[in-house]
């Protein structure tokens, strides 16, 4: 039973669709009702017609999305692949004005069939799986590849890192409108594909993006395997389309994910700030940069949170990492000692007195500005501001079987979503 497996991906014809950029997209869960509505409108073939379908009343956008797949496949504009292929996977990116390069591969996953399978590190929302569960259900492919990470013992990504973009020319180079440049390179040698999976079999898997993809794939498997029984022919319900990539410093960037809280007319800031000083000094900034400046510095060490209200900063700083030990004493000592509890426990929750998982209340967003813009376009609402969770912090939390709050992590540059599909019929 392999972990991975190489696929017939359905791909975009590039004898019909000449500009690859003008069809990809990212993720769905990435994409506002601002974009959503740009990306419809920038070509009748983007891939986001089937992946977020618009909500139109009256018509199911779920079917809808089926009929685009289906028609588009007849039209020859999704045309699939004659071999089976693992695909290489280079993405070219700046991070402060620092050039990197993260490689992976596009391959299918053996979905678990108990939870040390595959690991997960955060909480998932049932809204969303309802959603994707609707659609898959309608679809029935692998749209959007999870992001997976492994510990890459056998180093596979640096052998073909070395090999492909030096032997091989990539089917696909498209840069993104975040100047993202993402390159694939089809590997269909069976000598090469049977060494890939032999050595992926030996390695752990841990879900980075992707955890509401997971749980859908594997509740979609459950219902084929109820309604197919001893009539299913293969395994194809058992594996997922994901994106595998190591845990190579230099090419992997975690960005934190910032809250913003919506506040009610009562608030009053000089009660909110004495009851912040039971738990954090509360040090006043000049300013965003040097906010920022502090918060990355000093965060190295401590446990430190910006904070933005009403065009003024502050630094908050944990006095004491015990008071967790006693408020969230049913968690592991590495649950408790991420920043991201720390802010929802003592400030959301306890100060504050909001839900962990109030959506009306609770903005998230891995980009400042945009909170500091909404901030101040409310009424009243505070905003604070995270340092990124550490790869190792994932790692462990995930082999204690234990999950992040919601919205923890944001990995970059996400996988663009179009580039290769993985069809379940």
């Amino acid at each position: 039973m392999t972990k991975i497996k190489a696929f017939k991906a359905v791909v975009y014809n590039q004898k019909k669709i000449k500009s690859i950029s003008k069809v990809v997209c990212p993720p769905y869960d990435v994409i506002s009702p601002l974009q959503q509505k740009a990306y419809h409108n920038s070509d009748p073939h983007n891939f986001l017609h089937i992946l977020l379908a618009k909500d139109i009343k009256g018509s199911n956008k779920y079917k809808r999305a089926a009929k685009i797949f289906k028609q588009w496949q007849s039209e020859k504009v999704l045309i699939r692949e004659d071999k089976p292929a693992v695909y290489f996977y280079s993405q070219e990116y700046k991070v402060d004005g620092k050039k990197k390069t993260r490689y992976g591969f596009l391959a299918l996953l053996r979905l678990g069939e108990k939870k040390s399978d595959v690991y997960a590190h955060e909480n998932t929302r049932k809204a969303a799986k309802e959603d994707r569960f609707s659609l898959i259900k309608e679809v029935k492919a692998n749209l959007s590849p999870i992001f997976i990470i492994f510990p890459d013992k056998k180093r596979i990504i640096n052998q073909l890192s070395k090999k492909c973009p030096k032997s091989l020319k990539p089917f696909i180079s498209v840069t993104d409108k975040e100047t993202t440049n993402h390159k694939l390179w089809r590997l269909d040698s069976p000598e090469l594909l049977t060494s890939i999976v032999d050595k992926m079999n030996k390695e752990d898997f841990f879900i980075a993006d992707g955890h509401h993809r997971y749980e859908v794939a594997c509740n979609y498997r459950d219902l084929m395997r109820q309604k197919l029984g001893s009539q299913i022919k293969d395994d194809r319900f058992n594996y997922l389309l994901a994106y595998f990539t190591n845990t190579d410093p230099e090419g992997l960037s975690i960005f934190p994910i910032h809250r913003l809280i919506k506040l009610s007319k009562s608030f009053e800031l000089n009660l909110f700030l004495r009851d912040l000083n039971k738990y954090f000094k509360v040090i006043p900034v000049n300013g965003k940069k040097k906010l920022f400046t502090m918060l990355n510095k000093a965060g190295k060490g401590e446990h430190l949170f910006g904070m933005y209200y009403n065009k003024r900063y502050w630094l908050l700083a944990l006095k004491d990492l015990k008071v967790l030990d006693r408020i969230i004493s049913d968690k592991p000592v590495e649950y408790r000692r991420l920043d991201v509890s720390i802010l929802h426990y003592l400030v959301i929750s306890d100060i504050l007195g909001f839900g962990l998982e109030d959506k009306e209340s609770i903005v998230f967003s891995p980009h400042e500005n945009d909170l500091i813009k909404k901030a101040d376009g409310e009424n009243e609402a505070v905003a604070f501001f995270l340092n990124p969770v550490k790869m190792e912090q994932i790692m462990s939390l995930s082999l204690k079987g234990e999950k992040m709050p919601p919205k923890s992590t944001y990995f970059y540059p996400k996988v663009l979503s179009g580039l290769v599909i993985n069809k379940l019929e």
